[in-house]
């Protein structure tokens, strides 16, 4: 597991790490079951404040996608497995999208769009 962030980006730097931490879940590289780094070992290591790395973790927390508990840290649910199952009908719905000549933002635009209807 490689997280990444860009101190040159607009977005949030807890914002970065839990999207790093989602592809690397949604690419197989993390698994349900594994623990995440400890948050100190994160923060110490990225050169962010331990407070930036536990925003992360939570909001990963909130979307199931990790459990938090005391002691044991964080571990990923098995609903990163399912994120990993989705994986292969986001790179055939970008097939199709590059097939009809849609750009990134388009194809994200629509995607958000059916997210808030669904």
């Amino acid at each position: 597991m490689l997280l990444r962030i860009d101190a040159g980006s607009d977005a949030p730097l807890y914002d970065q790490l839990a999207g790093s931490l989602r592809a690397d879940m949604a690419a197989g590289r993390v698994r349900p079951g594994e623990r995440l780094p400890s948050a100190r070992e994160v923060a110490a290591a990225l050169d962010v404040n331990l407070h930036t790395v536990l925003r992360a973790y939570q909001e990963l927390r909130d979307e199931g996608l990790v459990d938090m508990r005391r002691g044991r840290g964080a571990i990923v649910t098995s609903a990163a497995g399912e994120l990993f199952s989705l994986r292969a009908d986001i790179a055939a719905l970008g097939a199709k999208a590059r097939t009809l000549g849609l750009s990134a933002d388009a194809l994200a635009s629509l995607v958000r769009d059916e997210l808030r209807q669904g």
